[in-house]
């Protein structure tokens, strides 16, 4: 084949891809809400199961989660049967981020539904299982262990890639749960990393062939993304405006997604990556990643934008009082916050 042949070939084949990608990321789309609509209709197991406080003490769904799954699954398993149009070999990347979704956002839901709240991360978990407790947490941590050696298991490579990717994908749906504090963060922080890994480039491999026929590839991680992107940011919205978050479902669902497209990258890319990962979710056992955003001004904007605005603490004027009456109750000031101004920010 010529070279203007091979590039023509190439060219045809990077469009393909496109159009799989724009397909899968619509289907997700529409099928998250679609799902989100139906569940919210008839709650599985009532309306009372799925509903927590948030942040404003105010009632959210966590029914975004589920919907988010299903909608990432099924945009997955469009781009899966248009695999042999685009005449590509991510059919097993795709296996892996189906599979591991689903696994995560399974142990994800049980511990929402199950678990107590009482013990939190790593350190909570594994302290109660000293004591001989098993916690909901522990079980889900495990249970996204196991689903993150499938994933791999599926995607395939070395040994070495294996224990790699499993890494990527349980380490991921750890850490992106970590961000599910305030509305839209979670979802934010999974097009950075999406951003992120997209910009890490094709495998040496991969890489080659694209230069052997000529053409410039888009890359495969941009492309196995637009699922799992599609389904989370129908859901943004909602999000935002405060009626619905991810919860664990979501959250480790999308998280081992991410972790799962990440299979492609150069073995030094995903090395970093994971490093990366772990100081982060080692750093959240003693940091409060709140706290970090609200001190730093660009990612607070970041974190705000598209947020209802911060409740501003009303304030409530006292009447001047008599002179006398001052000098015998030693009031000095006329106005102050409904609430204390010494009490202790809440917990993350």
């Amino acid at each position: 084949m010529s070279g203007s042949a091979g590039g023509r070939a190439g060219a045809g084949s990077a469009g393909l891809r496109l159009i799989a990608a724009a397909a899968a990321g619509a289907t997700a789309a529409g099928a998250a809400r679609v799902a989100y609509s139906a569940m919210n209709r008839r709650p599985p197991g009532g309306t009372k199961l799925w509903s927590r406080t948030n942040h404003r003490a105010e009632a959210v769904t966590l029914l975004e989660g589920p919907a988010v799954t299903v909608g990432a699954i099924a945009g997955l398993a469009v781009q899966a049967g248009l695999g042999a149009l685009t005449r590509s070999a991510t059919s097993r990347r795709t296996a892996a981020m189906a599979l591991a979704g689903a696994g995560a956002a399974a142990f994800g839901a049980y511990d929402d539904l199950a678990g107590s709240g009482d013990r939190r991360g790593f350190r909570g978990h594994l302290g109660a299982l000293r004591h001989g407790e098993v916690t909901t947490g522990a079980v889900k941590l495990g249970g996204i262990g196991a689903t993150g050696i499938l994933g791999a298991a599926v995607a395939g490579g070395s040994p070495a890639d294996v224990v790699i990717n499993a890494g990527l994908i349980a380490g991921g749906a750890n850490l992106l749960n970590l961000f599910d504090l305030r509305p839209g963060r979670a979802i934010k922080v999974a097009a950075a990393a999406g951003a992120l890994i997209a910009a890490g480039g094709e495998s040496s491999k991969t890489a080659a062939l694209a230069a052997q026929a000529g053409t410039v590839l888009p890359p495969r991680a941009v492309l196995a993304l637009a699922a799992p992107a599609g389904a989370a940011l129908a859901l943004l919205p909602e999000d935002l405006g405060e009626r619905a978050m991810l919860g664990d479902c979501g959250a480790n669902a999308l998280g081992a997604m991410l972790g799962a497209s990440a299979a492609g990258l150069p073995r030094p890319a995903r090395i970093a990556l994971l490093a990366g990962i772990a100081g982060l979710t080692a750093a959240s056992e003693k940091v409060s990643f709140t706290k970090v955003i609200e001190r730093t001004p660009a990612l607070r904007w970041l974190d705000m934008l598209g947020r209802r605005p911060a409740r501003q603490e009303p304030v409530v004027s006292i009447p001047a009082q008599r002179r006398g009456a001052m000098s015998m109750t030693g009031a000095s000031t006329t106005a102050r916050s409904a609430d204390k101004t010494d009490a202790p920010p809440p917990d993350d």
